[in-house]
């Protein structure tokens, strides 16, 4: 089983909203006390909070039902209940909440940010409230409010510095682990990547950059094909592209043409983002093929080339999305 989970829903239900009090004072030396009830006590929220420390949403994969506490009924002496106890949904930065319709409920950005998702009842008010000069004595307060319910879909867009597009097989997986400590599993077949991996590439003076290799498109992937949305939702949070054509292509101006095409039939707005042309397994071939693979390309469009076996051209890859990034 992977540990990357990106989609889970649970029913979730906030606390329903404790019940004012009808209580009347009844004190030795007050014969007509008049009304002390306090109010009821909210009911508690569900809360969205983004964690830093959370790279996936697996510990919520098996969570089915998430319910906040009921608010306290309200007592003697004007006294309001207590709260409900607020219940927290800790997930990691890029989680997108919606309910059932599909509307947006949240989105977290940043460490420690909470979003109330399901809001507790209401308390009801106390008699304190409903005392007038024609019914100076009422014996009536209010229920408490119920709280929210309902499923919530949490959505996971990972968020990256540069994402890498390319078909299956194009050398993705290689190049994270080339230039990062990540670890993703690589084989000679398509789809080895079947879940995105995020790797810290360390560049120049001690900076650095997130690159995030996600599974590969096929052709028709935005009508699901393939990986399908389930892929292409992680593009859109990556601040810029790096398109990989593998060398041993048949045709590779041809097979990034596909590329933007499935990223504009998922996503007009994604062709606006800043991205970087390259030829993977550049070892395969010598300076000539290198030429004659570049003509292939408009001069506006040249490719980079690099290996991420032998090294070949990982420097000048750095410097180029580096530049593109803070450029």
């Amino acid at each position: 089983m992977s540990n990357f989970v990106d989609y889970v829903k649970i029913h979730c239900q906030s606390g329903h909203g404790g019940a004012g009090s009808a209580h009347l004072r009844r004190e030795k030396y007050i014969p007509k006390g008049g009304p002390d009830g306090g109010d009821g006590g909210r009911g508690g929220h569900v809360i969205m909070k983004g964690n830093a420390n959370e790279w996936t949403l697996l510990p919520l994969r098996y969570t089915r039902h998430i319910k906040a506490q009921r608010g306290e009924n309200g007592g003697k002496n004007q006294l309001t209940g207590a709260f409900g106890e607020d219940v927290y949904i800790e997930v990691p930065i890029g989680t997108i909440a919606r309910n059932e319709e599909g509307e947006v409920l949240g989105e977290i950005l940043e460490d420690g940010q909470e979003i109330i998702i399901m809001h507790g009842g209401k308390g009801g008010l106390g008699n304190e409230h409903f005392k007038s000069s024609t019914n100076q004595t009422p014996r009536y307060a209010q229920p408490g409010l119920p709280g929210e319910e309902g499923f919530v879909v949490f959505e996971l867009k990972i968020l990256a510095d540069v994402g890498l597009v390319g078909f299956p097989n194009a050398g993705k997986s290689t190049l994270l682990s080339a230039v990062s400590a990540a670890k993703p599993k690589i084989a000679n077949y398509a789809f080895t990547t079947l879940t995105p991996n995020l790797g810290i590439v360390d560049y120049r003076n001690y900076k650095s950059f997130v690159m995030a290799d996600i599974p590969g498109i096929i052709e028709g992937a935005a009508e699901g094909k393939g990986l399908g949305h389930r892929f292409l939702r992680h593009i859109e949070r990556n601040s810029i592209l790096l398109f990989l054509i593998p060398a041993d292509s048949e045709d590779h101006y041809h097979e990034f043409k596909i590329l933007e095409n499935e990223l504009k039939e998922y996503n007009p707005e994604l062709l606006d983002k800043d991205f970087l042309l390259s030829i993977s397994k550049s070892d395969l071939l010598d300076d000539e093929l290198k030429r004659e693979i570049a003509a292939e390309f408009p001069e506006n469009r040249q490719p980079l080339f690099f290996s991420g076996v032998t090294g070949e051209g990982l420097m000048e890859l750095k410097d180029a999305i580096w530049k593109k990034l803070h450029g």
